[in-house]
C-alpha cells in the first residue's frame, strides 16, 4: 500500500489514477491506492473529497452508447470473404457491390470444369497493368479457379454539341482532342502490355450513359466467355458510380455473379480512411498516417494468363473506329509535353527526382513559385488517367533516402491532400460540384454577398480568351489553354478571381469547373473539383474576415502574389497577357462600376497643392455640410438614400440602416 500526500487540485478538477480502489484517509486526508489491483478510474475531486465512483460507470455507458450510434450511422463496408483474399493484399481494400448474398464466384459445370468461364476486370479509372491492385486481385481469382483473365474498358459515350448559356458540366460536353488522345494513347499501351501476358483486352462502346451498366453486363454474362467474377476499380466521380453501383450491380445480383470493387487508386482505401466526409487535412491526416504502414507496401508481379498455354488474344481493337465514335472536340488540341502511358510518367518522375536545379531537391521551398515550372513533379495528368500509381511513386521516392523535407512535402500532397479530395467527392456524390455541398457558414456568407456590386464582370468568352484587366490572371489562363496545365498556386488565384468577376457564386462555380475540366489534362478529377470548391465555396477551409463579394471565403489579390513571387517574370512568359489587360482597363465592361469621382476641394485649401483622392477629407463639403455634419445627419436619419448621396455614403463607409 502506498500513501499519496494531499495535492493542490483546483475545484472540480479531474485526475486519472491506475487503481481499482481509492480510499481517502480521514486522518491525513491522503489518497490510499491499492496497487495489487489495476484498472482505470476517474475521480472528480471537490475540496479533496472523492465523489461517487459510479459516476464513471455511467460515463462509460454513455461512451458505449455513442459508439453504437456511430456504428449505426456509418454501417460497416462489406468486404470480400477471407478465403477470397490473397495474403499480399488487405481485405479492407475490397468492397462487395452486389447483394451480400452474392459473394462467391459463380461456377458453371463444377470445380475444375468451368467451361468458357473467366474472370473479368472492368478497368475504368486505373488504366495500367503495373502496380494495379484491382488487376492483380482479378488475376489471383482467375488463377485460383484455373480460368482465364480478361480485361475490358468502357469508352465514355459522346455528348451532342449543344450551345448553352450556362457552361455545361464535364459529363455533358464532348471530350476534347487533348483529353481524348491522351486517353486513347494510354489504352493502346495497356493493350500492348496485356497482349504480352496473353490477356484479352476489349473496348466496349455503349450508346448512352444510361446503357453502360447493361452493356457491360451483356458482354460479361451473356457472351461466350461467361463471368465467374467481375472486379472493377473505384472512382468517386458521379457518372462512374452510377454505372457500377446503380446500373450494373442489380443486374449482377440477379444473375448471382459477384461484382467486387477494389480501390487501386488510393494508398489507403477511401472507405477505410474515414467513414465520413472530413472537414480538412488536419482531421484526415492522423487517420491516414495510422494506416500507412499496413497499406504502403510493395506490389506483386503481374504475370497475366501465363498459366494458360492456349493463345487468347485473337483480335485487336479498331482504334480509328473508337476515335471516330468519340467525336473529339478539336478546338482544344493535344499538347506535346505530356506523352500518354506509364513509361512516359516514370521518365518524368526520374527527371523530377534526379534534377539538381528544379525538382525534389527544391520542392519544399519553391513549389509555390510558378516561375519554377519543373520544381513540381507535373505528374498529375498521368495520376489522373491512372497511367501511374502514386503508391509506386511514394515507395520509390522514400527508397531514395534523399532530401527529407522535399520527400515529406511530396508525400503529404500526394497521399494526404490527394486522398482528401477523394474523400470529399466520395461522400458528396450528388452535389460535389454544387454550392449545396459547402459548409453552412460558407453558403450563408455567399448568399448574403451574392448581390454585392462587382467592379468587373466578365462573360464566359472573356474568361476563355483571357480578356480581363488582370495580366496575371490572363497569363494563368493562357498557360492552361496552351499547355493543358496550370501551376497549383496560380490555380487558386485564378479561381478566386472568377468568383470576384462573375454575377453570382453559382455562375462562378460552373465557369471554374468548365474551364478546368475542358482545358486541363488533370481536369474532371476529384482534385479539380475539390480545388475549385476550396477557392469558391471554402471546402476544407475556415471562415475569414468578411468582405464584399467574397463574404467569409478566403481572399487573394494581386498584391499578395507580388509578395510571394516575381509576377512580371511569370506574365512575360505568356505573350498577350499584358496587352489584353491594358485593353481591359481602357475598355471597361459595361456592367462594371463607373470610375470613382474625385472629392471636391473647398476654396480655403485651393492655395495648397493637395493630392486628389477618392477618400473624403475633413474639409470636404456636401450640400453645404462638412463631413462631420453629414455623418451626424445620417445617423439621425433612418430613411433610405440613393443617387449621389448613397455613393458618398459608401465612400464614407457608413452604410444605411
Amino acid at each position: 500500500m502506498r500513501v499519496l500526500r494531499p495535492l493542490s487540485f483546483q475545484r472540480y478538477s479531474t485526475v486519472f489514477l491506475l487503481a481499482s480502489k481509492v480510499v481517502l484517509c480521514p486522518r491525513t486526508h491522503a489518497f490510499v491506492l491499492h496497487r495489487e489491483q489495476s484498472g482505470k478510474v476517474i475521480i472528480n475531486l471537490l475540496n479533496h473529497r472523492s465523489t461517487d465512483i459510479t459516476t464513471y460507470r455511467y460515463r462509460n455507458m454513455s461512451a458505449m452508447a455513442a459508439k453504437r450510434k456511430k456504428q449505426d450511422e456509418y454501417p460497416p463496408i462489406p468486404h470480400c470473404a477471407e478465403d477470397l483474399i490473397p495474403s499480399w493484399m488487405g481485405r479492407e481494400r475490397t468492397k462487395v457491390i452486389t447483394s451480400p448474398d452474392v459473394v462467391s464466384p459463380k461456377v458453371i459445370g463444377g470445380n475444375g470444369n468451368q467451361k468458357n468461364q473467366c474472370v473479368y476486370y472492368w478497368m475504368q479509372r486505373d488504366m495500367r497493368t503495373a502496380d494495379n491492385w484491382a488487376l492483380l486481385y482479378a488475376q489471383w481469382l482467375a488463377e485460383e479457379q484455373g480460368i482465364p483473365l480478361r480485361v475490358l474498358y468502357v469508352v465514355p459515350p459522346p455528348m451532342p454539341s449543344v450551345d448553352q448559356i450556362v457552361p455545361p458540366k464535364v459529363c455533358e460536353m464532348r471530350m476534347t482532342e487533348r483529353a481524348g488522345m491522351f486517353l486513347l494513347g494510354g489504352l493502346k499501351q495497356v493493350e500492348s502490355e496485356l497482349k504480352k501476358k496473353n490477356v484479352p483486352f476489349d473496348i466496349l462502346i455503349p450508346a448512352s450513359h444510361e446503357e453502360v451498366g447493361q452493356c457491360v453486363f451483356d458482354f460479361t454474362a451473356c457472351s461466350e466467355a461467361t463471368a465467374s467474377v467481375v472486379v472493377c476499380d473505384m472512382s468517386p466521380l458521379r457518372q462512374y458510380r452510377q454505372w457500377m453501383e446503380h446500373q450494373a450491380s442489380p443486374l449482377y445480383t440477379e444473375a448471382e455473379i459477384p461484382l467486387f470493387q477494389v480501390d487501386a487508386h488510393n494508398v489507403v482505401p477511401v472507405w477505410l480512411a474515414s467513414p465520413k466526409r472530413e472537414v480538412g487535412a488536419r482531421t484526415l491526416r492522423p487517420k491516414i498516417n495510422k494506416l500507412l504502414p499496413k497499406f504502403l507496401t510493395i506490389f506483386p508481379d503481374f504475370f497475366g494468363n501465363s498459366y494458360i498455354t492456349k493463345s487468347l488474344c485473337t483480335k485487336r481493337n479498331d482504334w480509328d473506329k473508337i476515335e471516330a465514335h468519340l467525336c473529339l472536340d478539336k478546338s482544344v488540341s493535344s499538347v506535346a509535353w505530356a506523352k500518354p502511358g506509364s513509361s512516359a510518367a516514370m521518365d518524368r518522375f526520374e527527371e523530377f527526382t534526379t534534377s539538381r536545379t528544379e525538382g525534389l531537391k527544391q520542392f519544399d521551398t519553391q513549389r509555390n513559385d510558378p516561375n519554377y515550372s519543373k520544381v513540381c513533379s507535373n505528374l498529375s495528368p498521368w495520376v489522373n488517367f491512372g497511367h501511374v500509381s502514386f503508391q509506386r511513386l511514394a515507395l520509390d521516392i522514400r527508397a531514395l533516402r534523399k532530401f527529407p523535407n522535399g520527400t515529406a512535402s511530396f508525400i503529404e500532397e500526394g497521399i494526404v491532400r490527394r486522398e482528401l479530395s477523394d474523400n470529399f467527392v466520395y461522400y458528396s456524390q450528388n452535389d460535389y460540384d454544387e454550392l449545396s455541398t459547402a459548409a453552412k457558414w460558407a453558403q450563408d456568407s455567399l448568399n448574403l454577398h451574392s448581390s454585392d456590386e462587382r467592379e468587373y464582370i466578365y462573360s464566359l468568352e472573356d474568361f476563355k480568351d483571357a480578356q480581363t484587366h488582370d495580366d496575371l490572371w490572363n497569363a494563368a489562363q493562357i498557360q492552361l489553354v496552351l499547355s493543358g496545365k496550370m501551376h497549383g498556386f496560380m490555380r487558386m488565384y485564378w479561381c478566386k478571381k472568377i468568383l470576384e468577376w462573375t454575377n453570382s457564386p453559382k455562375e462562378a462555380l460552373r465557369i471554374g469547373h468548365y474551364l478546368n475540366d475542358r482545358y486541363a489534362l488533370d481536369g474532371n478529377d476529384p482534385n479539380g473539383f475539390t480545388g475549385v470548391g476550396w477557392s469558391i465555396m471554402g471546402i476544407h477551409d475556415m471562415g475569414w474576415k468578411e468582405r464584399e463579394v467574397f463574404g467569409k471565403i478566403r481572399f487573394m489579390n494581386y498584391a499578395g502574389c507580388k509578395r510571394k513571387f516575381k509576377v512580371d517574370d511569370f506574365v512575360s512568359k505568356y505573350p498577350g497577357a499584358r496587352e489584353a489587360a491594358v485593353r481591359g482597363i481602357q475598355t471597361r465592361p459595361s456592367t462594371s462600376k463607373p470610375p470613382k469621382v474625385a472629392r471636391s476641394i473647398p476654396e480655403k485649401n485651393t492655395s495648397r497643392k493637395r493630392k486628389i483622392t477618392n477618400a473624403p477629407a475633413k474639409g470636404d463639403t456636401y450640400e453645404g455640410m462638412t463631413v462631420a455634419e453629414l455623418k451626424a445627419s445620417l445617423r439621425r436619419n433612418s430613411l433610405p438614400v440613393s443617387g449621389k448621396k448613397a455613393d458618398l455614403i459608401k465612400r464614407l463607409h457608413l452604410g444605411t440602416r
